[in-house]
């Protein structure tokens, strides 16, 4: 016999996206489908019998501090889905893939930020989603203090920033509960301590500097519902 339970869900997820050139393709992908995405989402959640009641994203397109100044971070507020998919739309068309310097990014600084967001704690089954989707490896967390738009609150060390992610003796920025963290990055020395080293990671491993045009959107969809 068949249930018509289902369980509820308040999911938050932040967008991590290397802004940078070979990241056309992902970037065009998310742009592609920001204005169905809520209903994609919620349709794959449907089919695993769970339901969203309040979904929120949030933006983080990085680059690299040294090489790309004032355009090395675009960090948003949460758009709540679907009232300001139209925002949500106009944020994502706003960006462009270009810069980037030498291969390594500050992905690490986008991860502080994404990390460090205002989270929803309310409802009784949560979920807060970090995605990250880069084809490059990531410079020591701190490689761009010296850019002067570096941000003043930023993880000083990487065990800081493992800190932030929390543990059980340790709770962070992030709910430990409803964390999950989707890294859709090459094998490199800091990806791969995330993935091997913290808890609740999914990584799909992907070739540097050769973007990312290798995961299609369903599969993208499918890994989010499978994290929620």
């Amino acid at each position: 016999m068949s249930s018509n339970y289902r369980i509820t869900y308040n999911v938050d997820m932040v967008f991590c996206i290397d802004a940078t050139g070979s990241m056309g393709g992902v970037i065009n992908m998310v742009k592609n489908n920001a204005l169905h995405f809520f209903n994609d989402v919620t349709q794959a959640m449907a089919r695993k019998n769970k339901t969203i009641d309040k979904l929120r994203v949030r933006v983080v397109a990085f680059r690299d501090y040294i090489a790309d100044g004032d355009d090395a971070m675009l960090v948003t507020d949460f758009f709540s889905l679907p009232e300001q998919t139209a925002d949500f739309e106009r944020c994502v068309n706003s960006i462009e893939a270009f810069g980037g310097g030498d291969d390594p990014e500050d992905g690490l600084e986008a991860l502080g930020y994404a990390i460090r967001s205002n989270w929803n704690a309310e409802g009784m089954k949560k979920r807060q989603v970090i995605v990250v989707w880069t084809d490059a490896t990531t410079h020591d967390l701190g490689f761009g203090a010296s850019a002067p738009n570096y941000p003043s609150r930023m993880a000083k060390t990487f065990d800081e920033l493992t800190a932030w992610w929390g543990d059980c003796q340790n709770s962070g920025y992030i709910n430990q509960n409803a964390k999950r963290l989707l890294l859709f990055a090459p094998n490199g020395p800091h990806w791969n301590v995330i993935s091997d080293t913290w808890d609740n990671v999914i990584h799909f491993p992907s070739v540097a500097g050769k973007g990312l045009g290798e995961y299609d959107y369903e599969q993208i969809i499918d890994s989010i519902s499978n994290t929620i």
